[in-house]
């Protein structure tokens, strides 16, 4: 074989690797249908704050319309990751996603009509929140039921990222485009068309789900299990703190985006679009990162090397008054964010136990989107005060500071995590073995 052969060899086994998940064919399904529907949304997550500033001129209400829409996520996400576990994950999803349409569809009458303002915005926004902080809990803990050799879980979960963070690079640009030769409208009335192939391809799978017993617990107690079997595991509790620091300090930096697209680089909606792109450029660089590795072991490294990128990335970026270099400082930012998140979740997907995966994914949710409300709120009134750069710079600078005690920390976590990975190597080596019994005879 020559050296051509090898490399085309090489980079076909290293494909086939990357998506691998993909061979099973509930989890193709929920790809496709998802990564379409994901596309409508950010679409809409451009449309609505552009529109909101447009209107308004408003930093502090870009940043009370993104608190009102995130913050149902720390209020109901820790009894939605309740109702996870006690219902089935599936049927929990699919409603979501229909109520997701229909709001998405609201939107969009609301503005044909001409009777849209800002408190419909802020309500809808609301709601939207409300299904989301039911949904993510599930659908993070369903894709366990899509992937039948949990050994590819970890790669289920990257590409699940990689597609988030593909809709997050072309959704942005169609918005901007949507935006310049049409209205905000439009990109309301695509997102709800889009939620159709999502439940198509939910409704057309075959999922093998065990009938889940009705629990005689009750919900505050469900709770409270679920709270202190999250916080009393030294591992799960120090990822959960540095996922909520950088969420709170450091992701409000996308309701601060159409501020530096006006008001720094003197662009429009195609320019905040530019912005939002690069970002999911390099997260979606991250993401088919993480998926192209074969284990999941050793993330627990990448996290805080990951933290410090995105605290460098925003401090850099609320400096840079030159475009080109704040669309390769906000790759970076979207990188070093994604990295993060998508390795946190794949630790926690692998070492939690199954009966207490909704729970924990809840409060995960409440981490990373949860604590955003807050950020938003935080970002809007300071930036208000000080400046959309100064608060950008401050918060990159708490990431870091997480980042520098994760670190720190993380030998003695590592000792935690080890016996869960050793116990899944016997566990796969004994499947192995049962494998080439059954083989043999």
């Amino acid at each position: 074989m020559n050296t051509e052969s090898k490399v085309a060899t090489g980079i076909s086994g290293r494909l086939k690797n990357t998506f691998r998940s993909l061979r099973y064919r509930n989890y193709r399904l929920f790809f496709t249908g998802q990564s379409i529907s994901l596309i409508g949304t950010w679409i809409q997550q451009i449309a609505m704050p552009w529109l909101v500033y447009s209107v308004t001129d408003s930093v502090f209400l870009l940043g009370f319309i993104g608190f009102l829409g995130q913050i149902p996520s720390f209020l109901f996400s820790p009894f939605a990751g309740v109702l996870s576990d006690r219902r089935n994950r599936y049927h929990i999803l699919i409603v979501t996603q229909i109520l997701s349409m229909l709001l998405a569809f609201s939107m969009a009458g609301l503005y044909f009509s001409g009777t849209i303002e800002v408190w419909n915005i802020a309500l809808l926004s609301f709601l939207s929140g409300c299904v989301n902080s039911i949904d993510i809990p599930a659908r993070q803990s369903l894709i366990v039921e899509m992937v039948d050799d949990k050994r590819d879980l970890g790669n289920a979960i990257a590409l699940n990222s990689s597609m988030v963070n593909g809709a997050r690079l072309i959704g942005p640009s169609i918005a901007g485009f949507l935006i310049a030769l049409t209205n905000e409208g439009v990109c309301f009335l695509v997102n709800g068309i889009s939620y159709l192939f999502v439940i198509c391809s939910l409704l057309i799978m075959k999922l093998n789900i065990c009938k889940k017993n009705r629990q005689s617990k009750k919900i505050i107690k469900e709770l409270k299990e679920g709270f202190s079997y999250t916080f009393g595991s030294p591992p799960i509790k120090s990822i959960m703190l540095l996922i909520g620091l950088v969420s709170l300090m450091g992701m409000p930096y996308v309701v601060l985006l159409p501020v530096f697209a006006r008001e720094i680089f003197s662009g429009d909606s195609h320019t905040f679009g530019l912005l939002m792109g690069a970002s999911g450029f390099g997260a979606l660089t991250g993401a088919l990162y993480l998926a192209s590795r074969r284990r999941s072991v050793r993330l627990g490294r990448i996290l805080p090397f990951s933290t410090t990128i995105f605290g460098l990335g925003l401090i850099s970026f609320s400096f840079s008054h030159f475009f080109l270099l704040s669309i390769i400082l906000m790759i970076m930012t979207g990188l070093g964010v994604m990295l993060q998140t998508a390795s946190a979740n794949t630790i926690l997907q692998t070492i939690v136990d199954d009966d207490k995966r909704g729970r924990v994914m809840s409060f995960f949710t409440m981490s990373f989107i949860g604590m955003a409300p807050f950020g938003s709120l935080l970002a809007g009134s300071l930036a208000k005060i000080a400046g959309a750069p100064f608060t950008l710079a401050f918060g990159g600078l708490i990431c870091l500071s997480g980042a520098f005690a994760f670190a720190r920390a993380l030998p003695e976590l590592q000792k935690e995590v080890h016996p869960i990975y050793a116990r899944m190597d016997a566990d796969k080596s004994a499947q192995e073995e049962v494998f080439l019994a059954q083989k043999e005879v």
